[in-house]
């Protein structure tokens, strides 16, 4: 595996929506762009599109816990017989060893290329790329591994050769390459993409890398050198904000921006992105790893208070699949939201839902997505009696766009408050930027699940409202929808209900007054759930395709601010958080209620979480802190009854301990498979 032949049979260029594989005859100029095409192929084929990246990045931290308090994807989300045969993190280890070897084909075989023919610069620019890739798998590596295999070797389809005996490699000498590859590319990549393709790297990718790698080294505190790579990561961070034009860098001042569906596939602040096949494309049919991550995410609603009946059909036009519930949000991510000042609240998780139409082409009529209330739904939801019989209206309108190579579009507009007459021309467009969503022709926002916070108590256009906190006895009468307190989605032990034998207070929440008889229910991360005419929809509605944003602006920001604050320079480190409270407060909002006069190390957690979640990066900001053991009771009690110091590394692969030859020296990274960790000597070095 860590020589693993890279080598393609067909050649193809990095299309526009996706890199494609290269050919074995790569003396070839053209052949050899090819094969340096197919260093990106996994962003969208496995790591940004499959759940088992976003499982393992995201799980096992405080942000999430598993759906129901159940058993799926334990070892990565609780830590529960957590093992070197680990599905995800295996995956992990084969996908980047294998880019790896790719890469170092490239870059290892660029100066024999036989027919440049007047492609010295091309091939300066893709050799950058490929070291910025490679630097990307390693750091994947070394800090989610630690000390394993640093491979600098060309695939072995090309050497023959299979290292049967592997070493490993310091991580101190890990992140020297890592560095060395980033720093060494940047001044040979463009501010702009090469050939105009917006899924190549840049200047701004390999800087703001470099930031993020300085920081993770950072929290290497064995070496003794910590503050110099936190000055390190300071420095490289607010280089790219202060000249952030140079390099074509930009963040949104409207969070609103950020999230726009029309930005999806143009993103300005997007700094390194998984690219999706774009509409009508025929890589839509040919891509294997179509995106399901939004499906992962999806809170569990009340069947009965829907007409669809999404969650036995597993279909739903507007939201999408919404049966495939792994993690849901921890109590302590939910209440990390102020949403009286904060947007990001309704840019992240979508808390009201509704049901929808397919008026727009026919397909389905205004009234099958109506919703009449009886006595007996009232009584079930807490809704107030008042309200039997009368009727829940469509929130959406769905429309039916059938694309050339299979997979259509199901782009949403929106049914205004309180008109009920099932006329398209009555229907609202979704802002295209910030700039719009005060115009009376659009729904107020700029991503169809983004409703407008607060939700009015006369809205009849919602079935399920989640709240941070209860509304009044007078106030909820007024609701025709159900209103569930997000703090009863927990047990008083911060677990959120379902299995009793894992820790879950009841199997359900209390069911008599509140709305609350279904476990799963919960707000829907909606950062993946795209709705625009473009985005493709697949079988069942449970998969969607649209850009995914590896690395963008905003951690940047994030990543000042946590390196000033180490380096003990609050009042620095609040400024640039306050730039992104700025951006997400909501206008006439006075700046008291948001803003910071300085920042403590908890206050980068919580807006990390507030700006980042479900973005990859929770589990190694826990790892640089060493702070798994404080975090996860806050808001994964189950995890941290399970965590062990030495899960701080992944399990090396099982796979991957079977090939070789001296897997007992090698060791497992201490999970009992192998005598040995095979990190003794690396920690013992360190001191």
């Amino acid at each position: 595996m860590l020589t693993v032949a890279a080598l393609m049979t067909t050649s193809c260029e990095l299309t526009e929506d996706n890199p494609a594989g290269g050919d074995a005859n790569i003396n070839l100029f053209n052949d050899w762009k090819g094969m340096q095409a197919y260093s990106y192929s996994t962003l969208n084929d496995e790591l940004y599109t499959a759940s088992d990246w976003l499982i393992s990045s995201e799980g096992g931290t405080d942000l999430w816990q598993t759906s129901g308090n159940g058993d799926g994807y334990r070892s990565d989300i609780n830590y529960e017989n957590y093992a070197p045969n680990n599905n995800s993190t295996s995956k992990l280890w084969k996908q980047c060893y294998a880019m790896i070897a790719n890469c170092n084909t490239v870059i290892n075989t660029a100066s024999q290329i036989e027919d440049p023919n007047g492609n010295e610069d091309a091939i300066k620019v893709l050799v950058a790329e490929t070291k910025v890739l490679r630097a990307f798998y390693n750091f994947l590596l070394v800090s989610n591994f630690g000390p394993v295999t640093l491979n600098m070797e060309s695939a072995a389809g090309l050497t023959n050769v299979v290292d049967l005996y592997p070493t490993r490699t310091s991580e101190k000498d890990f992140y020297d390459q890592i560095f060395k590859d980033l720093t060494e590319a940047e001044p040979d990549l463009g501010v702009e993409p090469f050939e105009g393709n917006r899924a190549r790297v840049t200047k701004k990718t390999a800087l703001g890398l470099l930031a993020r790698a300085y920081a993770q080294r950072a929290g290497l505190t064995k070496y003794g050198d910590s503050n110099q790579y936190w000055g390190l990561a300071a420095r490289t961070a607010e280089n790219l904000i202060t000249n952030a034009a140079s390099y074509n860098a930009h963040l949104y001042t409207d969070i609103a921006d950020m999230w726009a569906d029309a930005n999806n596939r143009t993103n300005r602040e997007a700094l390194f992105i998984a690219a999706g096949a774009s509409a009508d494309s025929e890589a839509w049919s040919k891509t294997t790893r179509r995106n399901k991550l939004f499906a992962y995410s999806c809170g569990g609603v009340f069947d009965d208070l829907f007409n669809q009946n999404p969650t036995k059909k597993g279909t739903h036009y507007f939201y999408g699949r919404i049966n495939a519930q792994t993690f849901v949000p921890s109590k302590y991510l939910m209440y990390c939201f102020n949403p009286e000042w904060d947007r990001r609240w309704e840019y992240s998780f979508v808390y009201a839902y509704g049901d929808y139409s397919m008026v727009q082409c026919g397909w389905v009529k205004y009234s099958k997505g109506q919703k009449k209330l009886t006595a007996d739904l009232c009584n079930k939801y807490g809704i107030d009696p008042s309200h039997a019989e009368e009727i829940i209206y469509p929130f959406a309108d769905c429309d039916g766009i059938a694309s050339t190579f299979g997979g259509n579009q199901y782009p949403a507009k929106i049914w205004p408050k309180g008109v009920t007459t099932g006329k398209k021309e009555d229907l609202l467009s979704v802002a295209s930027s910030g700039d719009q969503v005060n115009d009376p022709t659009t729904c107020g926002s700029t991503k169809a699940y983004a409703v407008p916070y607060p939700v009015a108590l006369d809205d009849n256009r919602f079935n399920t409202v989640f709240v941070h906190k209860p509304l009044s006895a007078s106030e909820k009468a007024q609701c025709r929808y159900a209103v569930v307190v997000l703090e009863d989605l927990y047990g008083s032990n911060n677990i959120t209900y379902g299995n009793v034998a894992n820790g879950s207070a009841a199997a359900n929440p209390p069911a008599v007054g509140n709305g609350l008889t279904r476990a799963s229910a919960c707000p829907s991360l909606s950062k993946f759930n795209w709705s625009y005419n473009g985005a493709f929809w697949g079988s069942e509605a449970q998969i969607k395709t649209g850009d995914m944003f590896i690395m963008r602006m905003a951690e940047v920001y994030l990543i000042a601010a946590e390196a000033e604050q180490m380096l003990g320079h609050g009042t620095v480190a609040a400024g640039y958080l306050n730039d992104l409270r700025k951006r997400a407060a909501r206008p006439g909002v006075p700046e008291s209620d948001w803003k910071l006069a300085t920042a403590t190390e908890d206050d980068i957690f919580d807006e990390y979480a507030r700006e980042m979640c479900g973005e990859f990066n929770r589990w190694l900001l826990l790892k640089r802190h060493n702070a798994f053991e404080r975090r996860l009771p806050i808001g994964n009690p189950r995890a941290a009854k399970s965590f062990k110091k030495y899960m701080y590394n992944r399990p090396v692969s099982s796979e991957f301990l079977q090939q070789i030859l001296n897997a007992d020296e090698y060791g497992d990274n201490g999970y009992g498979q192998t005598p040995t960790s095979g990190l003794e000597k690396f920690e013992t070095a360190a001191k």
